[in-house]
């Protein structure tokens, strides 16, 4: 949804935790409304990023079960902070659910913590 067009994933590092190399698109159009002239990465976006990059990694179509812990640390602007580092840590659940702890990060600052499960979609 998001995967190409708002963001691209440049590289991923698998070890413990996948670390994902992440550019942004300061020219999208979804910055014409959020906020024209000084343009803010929507909440939304940051939680369908990291949706978007478990698939990603796990070569599956996931859909949000639960985000038990997501936070906003910090303001995150395109422009300014283009390059940005999502690290993901998956682990599966008895149930089969895929348990997602991430964060993003840019330059020494956190932006954003995720913490929360994703179904498969059959």
């Amino acid at each position: 949804m998001l995967l190409n067009d708002f963001f691209k994933i440049t590289s991923i590092e698998n070890a413990e935790k996948h670390i994902a190399s992440i550019e942004l698109n300061p020219k999208h159009q979804i910055f014409n409304g959020h906020f024209p002239g000084n343009p803010v990465v929507p909440g939304v976006c940051l939680t369908q990023m990291v949706k978007e990059v478990v698939e990603h990694i796990t070569q599956k179509k996931l859909w949000m079960v639960i985000g038990d812990n997501l936070k906003f640390t910090a303001i995150l602007n395109p422009e300014i902070q283009h390059n940005i580092i999502l690290t993901v840590g998956i682990k599966n659940k008895e149930n089969g659910d895929l348990q997602a702890d991430a964060t993003v990060t840019a330059e020494g600052t956190s932006f954003f913590s995720f913490k929360g499960s994703f179904k498969e979609l059959k």
